[in-house]
């Protein structure tokens, strides 16, 4: 059974095609992945110890990020599943992260309410934007709101007082408000070169 299964996999996809899913940007992206389930412990309340074991491990995964790009493009092995998958693994995690503290109380439902919305609004025009054959280079405001989610999701990962006596949660709240603003900000502006685009066609 085993080998028929193999036997029909490699029927169906060629080596270029298993090069394209399989190559090593896209494996560390997979298993940044890996990180999401662990959130759910988010749930169980965590002390100060946990709280901290699953903040390293978020920080890793993000840390990844920067790896698997650099790679990608030192070997030029860029490819259309990377393109799809890096973005997505990106808002998965810091996603996942933000719902999983609502119950706990340390983030705002509304405010995780917001970037996912605006998330999936740039995710539907970027569609449009693809079927009408347009190419909107992401931004620097783009850039600015993820690094600031992240280190925002990371303080409240935390949430306790760090060992300088700096409180991350309130570290967390005041990266997290500038992060609404960039999100909403490069929101608004991914739309507009959509829509100047879109008229100069």
């Amino acid at each position: 059974m085993i080998n028929f299964l193999k036997d029909s996999f490699d029927k169906m996809t060629t080596s270029e095609d298993r090069s394209e899913i399989f190559n090593l940007p896209n494996c560390i992206t997979l298993l940044r992945l890996t990180v999401i389930p662990v959130l759910f412990l988010l749930l169980l309340s965590p002390g100060r110890i946990l709280s901290m074991a699953i903040a390293v491990l978020f920080i890793i995964a993000s840390i990844t990020d920067l790896i698997d790009g650099y790679v990608a493009r030192k070997y030029n092995i860029v490819t259309t599943m990377g393109k799809f998958l890096d973005p997505v693994a990106d808002k998965l995690i810091v996603s996942t992260a933000m719902i999983m503290m609502i119950p706990i109380g340390r983030i705002p439902a509304w405010i995780v309410a917001i970037i996912i919305m605006r998330d999936l609004f740039v995710d539907g025009v970027r569609s449009v934007a693809s079927a009408d054959g347009l190419v909107i280079d992401a931004s620097r405001l783009g850039k600015q709101k993820t690094l600031c989610q992240i280190v925002a999701v990371s303080a409240l990962l935390i949430h306790y007082d760090t060992v300088f006596g700096i409180n991350a949660h309130v570290v967390g709240m005041v990266v997290l408000y500038l992060a609404l603003v960039l999100t909403v900000w490069s929101g608004a502006d991914y739309f507009k070169k959509f829509y100047e685009a879109k008229i100069k066609k």
